[in-house]
């Protein structure tokens, strides 16, 4: 049967080959997780996917969201899908299973959301915000607000947002004007508006909780004197019963490019004088808890742009097998018979650069979820401390790199397509209007890249960056030692060395008083980054699959393994001499971008 979402071969390949996620069993946390137990997941995820999120994924696009007196309805065969997610217990996987959570590997709940995003991922998105939701209650909640919120938001029960973003503000969360003032229960009034917030209002569960940031009167201005409080949109009595509305109404739903199925809203808080939130975590502490959370919400974003390349390109490939047209280049005569697609070169180069990226950015998201997973078994804090600082200085990789490698991916999607890919006949089109999306929240792509420069690669002294580089150097060992794999070696060799060199530079350089051009080559530098990151991942990739190859692979899966290792060939070729002359351009720090007057740009 043909993929239509992503590759099934692949995912196994990176989960129980590359990451051998398997062995997470041998210890307590995971002892659960089996081989069998992970593949019995996978198939059970891939099912639901496949059978009934794909499904529904135009019928959603096509009738969208209605707004109707500050009520919202999404798509109606959403509701089934919803059901079918709260039966089967999705919504949180890592969890607590005390709170209804699952408590698997974070490399395993990725595999899952691989498939789910690729089948649907404006539905998805309600699911991501429920649990990231109910992560900061669960992380800086009272007993009590664990108690009465946290298994109604990890069951499905009660959905979750993120009220962050308001219209003046925009990505600037310290002038957010948002007020709380504390009454004498001890809850606050809380009033402001917010927008931009998606599932902020919809019909899927009965209570709406929604985290907020406010600021206390009186408290400093900027990100210092921010709080967050849990605004619920129907009271939560102590007892844990409903109470009545609480005074947080949705006042309209944005008209968008994409993601038509997902409700992004207009909120306003205390319109009437009436609402009511308590605060979660401490007094002017809620940027705090925001970063906590961010890691997550931005490792999430990088598989929705993920989950969408990876179905435009199995479409792509499905459809270039079975389109005919054209003749073989090397055809002898005007009578040669046409041939599928597939065999024109400039449609294989496309496909193989979709193959290469896919493959390449599955590896880096998994292997992000992976180091979280070696946290929570290690007892060592030094060997934790190592894996979060690589955690925090690939999530602006994760989320800015691999967001727009994907929207690459969806547009060449829609290109192999030719005039039928810009058609709504097929789903191409609207995978490239969902990724989108996946640019712009949870921090811009520009913010990412800054991100990057500003605050992970100086992380922890730069020892994270050094870790970094200190992982890719073993690989690229590894493959030196293996027949075939020399040449890319010595290729991602170079590259690695030149980039140390470049963060040093760029990093020197944004410290000192040409800070402004330092920060204008940032996106130049998360590129380069992130191009070094994935000939490492693709590069580990082949060295699995040359040892399986020498071992006697046979069959399909010789040539799946020879497939991984042009991949690898591929981008470290093509790929990597441009990154070289990006990083020639960082070197040279023009400063062209920075010294041009406003005016000077034009349009006066």
């Amino acid at each position: 049967m043909a993929q239509v979402i992503t590759d099934k071969r692949d995912v196994d390949f990176v989960l129980h080959e590359q990451l051998e996620v398997e062995k997470l069993s041998k210890h307590e946390h995971f002892s659960e997780f089996t081989k069998k137990t992970v593949d019995l997941i996978i198939s059970e995820a891939r099912n639901l996917a496949v059978k009934e999120m794909l499904p529904v994924l135009k019928i959603g696009d096509e009738e969208g969201c209605k707004f109707e007196n500050g009520t919202v309805r999404v798509p109606e065969s959403y509701h089934r899908v919803y059901e079918l997610f709260k039966e089967g217990e999705w919504l949180s996987l890592c969890d607590d299973p005390g709170w209804g959570g699952q408590g698997m590997p974070a490399t395993v709940s990725l595999a899952v959301k691989n498939y789910f995003h690729g089948a649907n991922f404006p539905f998805t998105l309600a699911i991501l915000l429920i649990h990231g939701a109910g992560k900061l209650v669960e992380k800086f909640g009272t007993e009590k607000q664990k108690k009465l919120f946290l298994k109604n938001m990890y069951t499905g029960r009660w959905g979750g947002t993120m009220l962050l973003t308001e219209p003046q503000a925009g990505s600037d969360v310290g002038a957010l004007t948002t007020t709380a003032v504390k009454n004498p229960d001890g809850a606050y009034s809380i009033t402001g508006n917010k927008i931009f917030i998606s599932s902020g209002e919809h019909d899927l569960t009965e209570n709406i909780i929604h985290p907020v940031l406010a600021r206390i009167e009186g408290a400093p201005a900027g990100t210092s004197g921010i709080s967050l409080f849990l605004v619920p949109k129907i009271w939560v009595n102590d007892d844990g019963s409903l109470g009545g509305p609480n005074d947080v109404i949705c006042t309209g739903i944005e008209e968008k490019m994409g993601i038509h199925s997902s409700p992004t809203c207009s909120m306003t808080l205390g319109s009437k004088g009436q609402c009511r939130g308590t605060l979660l975590g401490d007094e002017n502490k809620g940027m705090r808890a925001m970063f906590v959370m961010m890691n997550e919400a931005r490792l999430d974003v990088g598989m929705q742009a993920l989950g969408c390349a990876c179905a435009s390109f199995q479409n792509a490939l499905n459809y270039a097998r079975e389109r005919v047209q054209g003749r073989h280049l090397l055809a002898g005569g005007k009578d040669a018979a046409p041939v599928p697609i597939i065999q024109h070169p400039d449609v294989r180069r496309m496909l193989l650069s979709m193959k290469a990226y896919t493959e390449g950015c599955r590896s880096l998201l998994y292997f992000t979820g992976f180091c979280e997973d070696n946290i929570r078994i290690s007892s060592d804090p030094a060997e934790k401390a190592r894996y979060q600082g690589l955690i925090d200085l690939l999530i602006p990789i994760a989320k800015g790199y691999v967001s727009d490698r994907s929207f690459e991916i969806c547009s060449q999607g829609v290109q192999i397509f030719g005039g039928y890919g810009y058609t709504k006949e097929y789903l191409q089109e609207q995978y490239l209007r969902d990724c989108k999306i996946t640019h712009i929240y949870e921090g811009t792509n520009g913010i990412q890249a800054m991100d990057l420069l500003g605050r992970k690669l100086g992380l922890n002294k730069g020892q994270s960056f050094r870790d970094l580089l200190f992982e890719i150097r073993k690989t690229i060992e590894t493959a030196k030692k293996l027949t075939g794999l020399e040449d890319m070696a010595e290729k991602t060799a170079a590259v690695t060395a030149e980039l140390e060199k470049t963060a040093g530079f760029i990093g020197g350089m944004a410290a000192s008083d040409k800070a402004l051009t330092a920060y204008s080559h940032a996106y130049t530098f998360m590129d380069v980054t992130g191009d070094t990151v994935l000939a490492w991942m693709l590069l580990w990739r082949a060295a699995v699959a040359a040892q399986k190859l020498q071992a006697g692979a046979k069959g399909k899966d010789a040539v799946f393994y020879e497939g991984q290792i042009a991949s690898a060939r591929f981008f470290i070729n093509t790929v990597l001499p441009v990154s070289h002359g990006k990083m020639a351009v960082i070197l040279a720090a023009d400063s062209t971008a920075t010294d041009l007057s406003d005016d000077a740009f034009g349009g006066k």
